[in-house]
């Protein structure tokens, strides 16, 4: 008989929806209650799903003995709930990024620890078919070592789409813009595949959207502590959207590659149909004739599921086999703590006008956010 974990939801907005409906359907889940600050929010998401609907966490936690919780909330308050579960003894899976600053990472990180509970962050393109290969291939030796890697990611974001949640587009609520809400994944799977950075010098800004605070682009150069080098371009100011790309070459002269996202990067709950992602680079001696094939499998492939939800639920039911079983998710609090580290290590960088040596700690007695308030943005300047 399948082991059923008591779940529950807080956060009833877009990406809620994609969580809620894996949590009904999986058998290893007992979807029984949803967690929102609105009333008419939560009471919508309770009758759609048939779960109790909760304004208040920690009576939703104490009240229907829940067993784990996805967090489906604005980044910077992601730590305090996953700390209010983990008091409460309850796994939590959130959404990316774990957090907007590396204090909350480790906070959070900590308190599951102490707690005994697991905690997983969504990175779901790790799970991509053309991603699975890239890792597959680097495993067995294919590039000889990976010396060099390129992420760009070149999409799109307009006035509506920050209209579209009261919290997008400021410091204080949403932590971030490209780099912290749009490119998390992108940023995971750049650093999962290559391994840990040694140090990191990058620039951002905001180029064409002055209506915001936070930045619409971002770029890094990257020295692996394999000695590797990297490349990071990733930006919203591209009208319509091109597309998301992460190359590997390797020491034997080989490159694999996979565009994750074409066009603009989909917006869960909105976006309606994306292009599917796929192996677009493969020169690995003798298996060159394969990228037509795979690329043709992924797009019968996206014909047959639903992209913009398929991959959450692969990560969702890793999770939840991981409490089962006791082991650890396949990227848990560390992992995804490194993403925090990435794109603070960029704002610091700017801010102090040098690399930036890993692995970064929490500031003390600062109070300009990693450098994120202390520079006038390009599209805010006067003419």
């Amino acid at each position: 008989m399948t082991q059923r974990i008591r779940t529950a939801l807080v956060g009833c907005g877009k990406v809620g929806h994609t969580h809620a409906q894996a949590l009904k359907a999986f058998p290893q889940s007992d979807f029984v209650a949803v967690c929102s600050r609105s009333r008419e929010k939560v009471d919508h998401f309770a009758r759609q799903y048939e779960v109790q609907g909760y304004t208040n966490f920690e009576q939703m936690l104490t009240e229907v003995k829940v067993q784990m919780v996805a967090i489906c909330t604005p980044h910077p308050v992601h730590a305090d709930q996953i700390i209010e579960a983990a008091r409460h003894g309850v796994h939590s899976l959130v959404e990316k990024p774990l957090a907007s600053d590396l204090n909350h990472c480790d906070r959070a990180i900590v308190a599951c620890r102490q707690g005994g509970v697991k905690l997983g962050v969504i990175s779901q393109r790790r799970f991509y078919k053309p991603v699975v290969r890239l890792q597959q291939a680097i495993e067995a030796g294919k590039i000889g070592r990976p010396v060099l890697a390129t992420l760009a990611v070149l999409g799109w974001r307009d006035e509506a789409y920050y209209q579209s949640d009261p919290w997008r587009g400021k410091w204080d609520t949403e932590g971030g813009g490209v780099l912290v809400n749009q490119t998390p994944h992108q940023l995971d799977v750049f650093q999962w595949l290559m391994g840990p950075i040694d140090e990191l010098f990058g620039y951002w800004d905001n180029l064409n959207h002055p209506y915001l605070e936070v930045e619409d682009t971002a770029v890094a150069v990257v020295r692996f502590k394999s000695g590797a080098l990297g490349q990071i371009l990733v930006s919203n100011s591209q009208k319509p959207g091109f597309y998301g790309k992460i190359h590997i070459h390797g020491s034997n002269g080989a490159s694999v590659g996979a565009q994750t996202e074409g066009g603009s990067p989909f917006i869960a709950g909105v976006t309606t149909t994306i292009e599917p992602p796929l192996n677009d680079i493969w020169t690995v001696p003798g298996e060159e004739h394969l990228l037509p094939v795979w690329q043709e499998e992924d797009r019968q492939t996206a014909a047959e599921i639903d992209v913009m939800t398929y991959y959450h639920r692969c990560q969702i039911k890793n999770f939840l086999q991981a409490i089962i079983e006791n082991q650890e998710p396949l990227v848990n609090g560390e992992e995804g703590r490194k993403v925090v580290e990435m794109f603070t290590a960029v704002y610091r960088s700017q801010r102090d006008g040098r690399p930036i040596k890993f692995p970064l700690a929490p500031e003390t007695g600062r109070d300009d956010y990693d450098g994120r308030l202390t520079y006038l943005p390009l599209s805010r300047r006067d003419a």
